[in-house]
């Protein structure tokens, strides 16, 4: 991390897990384990657990964040949440372009910049995922990958509105799978991101923007993957549905 020019941001992703009332209990059990920490703590939770979360969450250093935001502002577009609708919530993050929204969703490219470009314009601050799945890793695609999703989601993107942009490099081979990326190769794919907004916005820009790893970081981990001068923070999976987990995390970004 480099907190002379960027914030370190923890950001835990749900998925699909809690309901609203294991959502407060949840939560009120990680105030106390996360108050007075040196990073912004997110939790991005699913739709039907914002009012719990927002609520749970009030008077405390935890902000709440959506996981997925629709491009247009209303419209027939059934089962879509818009960003006024979220913001309206009491939301001020949102995740973009998941890789399982990707796999599972036909989330593509082009609807990662929509829903980007929607977000901003709402207030909100995006998480924009990004990563490469085994196979392209293993032919050498990662860095021409990598720079190519961050271009694609960024496009249209002022330099004023990428202060509201958090880049989340999650190899898709290290979701879920147990598998993580050693802290070296989280840093090489950071730094390939970095490096994609220095050849849009300039280095000095780019040198301010917040890049997480996304691929199970957990309380083991965190502490090396967090020393590399590439990692801003994490967006965690599993270990964001554990409060003493998750606090380690927050506790390591906060060195």
């Amino acid at each position: 991390m480099n907190k002379a020019t960027r914030k370190a941001v923890i950001a835990g992703n749900w998925k699909m897990n809690k309901t609203p009332a294991e959502t407060t209990a949840l939560i009120n059990e990680m105030k106390p384990l996360v108050a007075g920490a040196d990073c912004d703590v997110v939790l991005c939770v699913p739709f039907v657990d914002i009012a719990a979360a927002v609520e749970a969450a009030k008077g405390s250093n935890i902000k709440i964040g959506a996981e997925n935001v629709h491009f247009k502002a209303s419209g027939a577009y059934t089962g879509e949440v818009s960003a006024e609708m979220l913001t309206a919530c009491g939301v001020e993050y949102v995740v973009i372009g998941h890789s399982e929204r990707r796999q599972y969703f036909g989330e593509t490219d082009q609807t990662v910049n929509l829903r980007t470009l929607a977000a901003l314009s709402a207030g909100l601050t995006a998480i924009v995922c990004v990563g490469e799945t085994l196979e392209q890793r293993e032919l050498g695609y990662t860095e021409t990958l990598l720079k190519y999703q961050t271009k694609m989601a960024l496009t249209n993107v002022s330099a004023e509105q990428l202060k509201n942009i958090i880049i989340a490099y999650e190899p898709v081979w290290a979701i879920g799978t147990g598998v993580t990326a050693t802290a070296e190769q989280a840093d090489e794919g950071n730094g390939f991101v970095r490096e994609a907004i220095a050849e849009m916005f300039g280095k000095e820009v780019s040198e301010t923007v917040t890049v997480q790893y996304g691929g199970s970081m957990n309380a083991k981990n965190a502490d090396e993957l967090l020393s590399k001068v590439n990692v801003d923070g994490g967006l965690i999976g599993g270990a964001s549905l554990k409060a003493e987990d998750f606090s380690v995390i927050v506790k390591a970004a906060s060195k």
